[in-house]
């Protein structure tokens, strides 16, 4: 990438989404400027889409949790006269680096999740509303909604045509989704994702792709049968906060200092250093001390600097291989917050900071870095923060004081939040992967709930992969790390997407290993992305050349 990607925006500097709210319904309107592309020399034409726009739908969708969490119902409907949505950028596919592809294929889908949890999260129910052509990823768009509604004006139609003209997967989990979650039959959707002209509205209806089509002349009386049948839930109690721009100082290219968290980089030995900090203890005696505090409450500016960290990580920073997470400070302070989870559970604002920080450790899970947690003299891991150290490939935990170091010795501590609380996307916990159909493990880790644990006892119960003391702490990390950063990134990134979700296979997992393995490969395979093949060869009335051997 030429210039850094920013994922830091705001509504009055978007380029491609309209937030509008009327009557109480909240539309989202797809408006793509073609001359915006985020990456290089392409023209978004038709809505079709590159990453700038959904680092702005990521962003809107989190506005309309914090700051409109009173809507119930969200449109997202075209601006575009001519199509819903042409997918995902084909030339900017071809310009992209394969890094940049996959990476870009990976943040739209925790995106289409973000969407696919609003209701049963926060009440949020959306509408896909699609008029004009419907394609690709715009279609992939569509099935992450509650329901999907097509114009059955002879024009409209919805369509994965990537197989057919780009020799790729629809690369989001179109694929999946359409099976797994709308349940079309396996035959019929081989026929939808052959065809490049796709489905308009009776047969899209009949093979369940859609969920309901509308005459323009009824469209007003169809679209509110369905807002009186499925949308019941009153969000209209709620006040929301208002969301500013995570701030964040730049020291240099290596060293980045937000308010919660700094960020380290050592470049010679392909790593970065998390560091979180623990918060100043701000009295909390009711639920409006949280309100009135904002995107300036410690539980949700942290969480939001975490997440642009990963982010600013993956797209940015492709050649550091590890990624370190470390904190400082009172591990009770840590406590007292994480306990504010759990006694404020009915809380509207306490509720969705629980669902960002659900969302930030699903993107630790699936970065393909290599993640370790260092306890450290004077850390502070406990509760919703120690997730971070069962998200890991592996931790370690110093052992006793160490000498000529005034911070106290390394604890952690379980909490509430690490039984059944967080879960990964294989839909259990940390620890339940971790201990796997050890149920009477996790009774006995469940006794020890808000104990202060040294390493002996961590390492003891499974929590910590080693523990050293302060002689062999600093040669034992450094020889992890130096063999860590020698191995092959390709071959790091299968060990470790193979065992992070142990467990139960859901439609998430699924998405997410077919994206690293099979979308990953097909990206790099002359068939799409050589001279000759599809991706380069779209739109020049030249056919492509493919290789014929099957793998």
């Amino acid at each position: 990438m030429s210039h850094t990607i920013n994922f830091n925006v705001k509504p009055s500097g978007y380029k491609h989404w309209k937030i509008k709210i009327e009557n109480n319904i909240g539309y989202l309107i797809f408006d793509v400027d073609e001359d915006h592309g985020l990456i290089g020399d392409y023209k978004l034409k038709l809505n079709s889409y590159d990453l700038g726009v959904d680092i702005e739908l990521y962003d809107a969708l989190q506005r309309f949790r914090f700051e409109f969490p009173n809507i119930n119902l969200i449109i997202i409907k075209s601006g575009n006269e001519r199509a819903f949505s042409a997918g995902a950028n084909i030339k900017m596919l071809a310009e992209a680096s394969h890094a940049h592809k996959v990476n870009f294929c990976k943040y739209t889908n925790e995106t289409r999740n973000f969407i696919e949890s609003s209701f049963s999260e926060s009440g949020q129910y959306f509408i896909c509303s699609i008029e004009g052509v419907c394609a690709g990823g715009g279609y992939e768009l569509a099935l992450c909604c509650d329901h999907i509604l097509l114009l059955d004006d002879g024009s409209s139609s919805i369509s994965l045509p990537e197989v057919p003209l780009l020799a790729v997967l629809p690369g989001t989990g179109g694929l999946t989704r359409v099976t797994d979650k709308r349940k079309v039959r396996k035959d019929l959707a081989d026929v939808f994702c052959t065809m490049e002209e796709g489905l308009k509205a009776k047969k899209a209806q009949e093979w369940k792709l859609v969920d309901t089509i509308t005459k323009k002349s009824n469209y007003d009386e169809t679209l509110n049968n369905i807002i009186k049948q499925n949308v019941k839930i009153d969000n209209s109690h709620k006040k929301g906060i208002k969301l500013n721009e995570t701030k964040k100082q730049i020291i240099n290219k290596d060293h980045i200092k937000y308010s919660t968290i700094e960020l380290i980089i050592d470049r010679s030995k392909k790593n970065a250093k998390i560091i979180i900090k623990s918060p100043d203890l701000i009295k909390v005696d009711n639920e409006n001390d949280m309100i009135n505090q904002g995107d300036k409450f410690w539980l949700l500016r942290c969480a939001r600097e975490l997440d642009d960290i990963l982010l600013h990580l993956r797209f940015n920073e492709l050649d550091l291989g590890v990624i370190i997470f470390s904190s400082q400070g009172s591990l009770s302070d840590i406590l007292f917050y994480d306990n504010l989870f759990h006694e404020y559970s009915s809380n509207w604002f306490i509720k969705e900071i629980k669902h960002l920080w659900n969302r930030t450790l699903k993107r630790i899970d699936l970065t393909s870095r290599s993640l370790v947690t260092l306890i450290e003299p004077g850390s502070c891991f406990g509760g919703f923060l120690s997730e971070i150290i069962f998200a890991s490939d592996r931790s370690y935990m110093a052992e006793g004081i160490f000498e000529n170091s005034n911070d106290p010795e390394a604890k952690i501590a379980l909490s509430k939040s690490n039984f059944n609380f967080f879960k990964m996307s294989n839909n259990i916990t940390r620890l339940e992967t971790r201990f796997l159909n050890e149920t009477e493990k996790i009774k006995e880790l469940e006794s020890k709930i808000c104990t202060e644990l040294d390493s002996q006892m961590a390492l003891d119960m499974g929590l910590v992969t080693f523990c050293f003391d302060d002689i062999d702490w600093e040669d034992e990390v450094r020889i992890f790390l130096e063999e860590r950063s020698s191995f092959s990134p390709d071959s790091m990134t299968g060990l470790e997407a193979n065992l992070r979700f142990a467990g139960p296979e859901t439609m998430e997992t699924k998405i997410f290993g077919r994206l690293t393995a099979w979308q990953n490969w097909i990206f790099q395979r002359p068939n799409a992305v050589g001279e000759e093949g599809a991706l380069k060869k779209y739109g020049s009335g030249n056919r492509s050349k493919f290789n014929w051997e099957r793998v």
